[in-house]
């Protein structure tokens, strides 16, 4: 029986070594690869979240007086608990009434603008098909505003009796702590209370 020469030995551990270093890379390869599509699937899901109903839908507004609503339907979500934030901007008008008598005979105060917030959570069970109608409400002004700034004396009493909306943004986050969508409407002439007309809704 033959005994293969060292030199032979050599040259087939030296093939072995190289199929072996060949093998490395390409598992090295594969974990980049895989690694890249996890960091671009989050990117990807908060593109594909809209408004349904076509390249012009949006959301629908309505001035509560004192609050504003928001109100729509989203498509392309995931199968996560969402939560929605609408922030809206508005110029309240304000009345300073006076202590002593008891009135307010002062109104059409303008304080300064303010920015409330509301928010909605939606469980993934009420997801169908990646979509969802959503309905959010921002709350109140603080009413009595503390220190009265816009009337005569601190003593006074300042309440906000309306506010005229000029923005809102909604923020769509799936699920909470990851925004997905964000939208920012603004509205000229700014609202006044009942449907916000969507000719007066321009949002980016």
């Amino acid at each position: 029986m033959a005994v293969p020469k060292p030199r032979a030995l050599a040259r087939g551990c030296s093939i072995r070594s190289g199929e072996r270093g060949k093998l490395m890379r390409r598992l090295s390869l594969i974990v980049l690869v895989v690694v890249g599509l996890m960091a671009i699937a989050p990117a990807a899901l908060a593109s594909s979240v809209h408004f349904k109903g076509g390249a012009h839908a949006g959301p629908t507004f309505f001035d509560n007086g004192l609050t504003l609503s928001a109100s729509g339907a989203l498509a392309g979500l995931g199968n996560e608990n969402i939560l929605i934030t609408l922030s809206a901007t508005g110029n309240p008008t304000g009345t300073c009434g006076n202590p002593g008598a008891n009135t307010f005979q002062a109104p059409g105060q303008n304080p300064a603008p303010v920015t409330l917030t509301g928010t909605q959570s939606i469980p993934a069970s009420k997801i169908k098909n990646g979509e969802v109608s959503f309905g959010v409400t921002t709350d109140p002004p603080v009413s009595p505003v503390p220190g009265a700034p816009d009337c005569p004396s601190k003593s006074w009493t300042e309440l906000i009796k309306d506010v005229a909306f000029t923005s809102a943004t909604i923020t769509v986050e799936q699920p909470a702590g990851t925004t997905v969508f964000e939208v920012t409407c603004s509205f000229n002439p700014a609202t006044s209370n009942g449907a916000v007309p969507s000719r007066n809704v321009s949002c980016g």
